[in-house]
């Protein structure tokens, strides 16, 4: 059996130990049934509970659910429209959720679908270093999807610090 202040009291009889926790006015606990004899503590249960609560809680915080953020495209995409949609899927990629790129076809554009694939193999390329390919491209009818995923993170070693490229002066500002 162990105290309330955490010592260790030695073995007891069931109705000692019941007694010596209800002078105290704190419960009973049974710790470690398994055990020959079983390990009891004297404790207030409630707080035990909320504390247990409390770190589980706690625990489920620092968890991210990942979550499917899709980038839909055309064919015929403009180069700045690309990168912007491409800086967006890097941000999901580094936020660790799973992008879904989306290329779709109207009409005649159906008769060039390998301008799509071109188009998803240059973002999957562009992506390698934050992404890994979990479904490679595949149409079905006027969409072409792939499905992309972000890398594990990398650990040991120095975290990354984003310091600024150059001589390290600034640029002069307008008024």
């Amino acid at each position: 059996m162990i105290g309330d202040d955490g010592e260790q009291i030695g073995v007891l009889a069931v109705r000692e130990a019941l007694t010596l926790a209800q002078s105290k006015g704190l419960d009973l606990v049974e710790v470690s049934p398994t055990a020959r004899p079983p390990v009891c503590r004297i404790m207030d249960y409630g707080k035990f509970k909320y504390e247990q609560n409390r770190r589980a809680r706690k625990a489920k915080k620092k968890q991210h659910q990942m979550q499917l953020k899709e980038i839909k495209m055309r064919p015929k995409i403009e180069g700045h429209d690309y990168d912007f949609k491409l800086q967006h899927a890097r941000e999901f990629l580094i936020e660790r959720d799973k992008v879904k790129l989306t290329v779709t076809f109207r009409g005649r554009e159906m008769a060039h679908q390998d301008i799509g694939y071109k188009l998803i193999q240059k973002a999957i390329a562009e992506l390698g270093e934050v992404a890994t390919v979990e479904s490679p491209p595949r149409s079905e009818g006027r969409t072409l999807t792939a499905v992309l995923m972000p890398k594990p993170p990398k650990t040991g070693g120095k975290a990354d610090t984003a310091e600024p490229q150059g001589d390290g002066t600034a640029a002069p500002t307008r008024p």
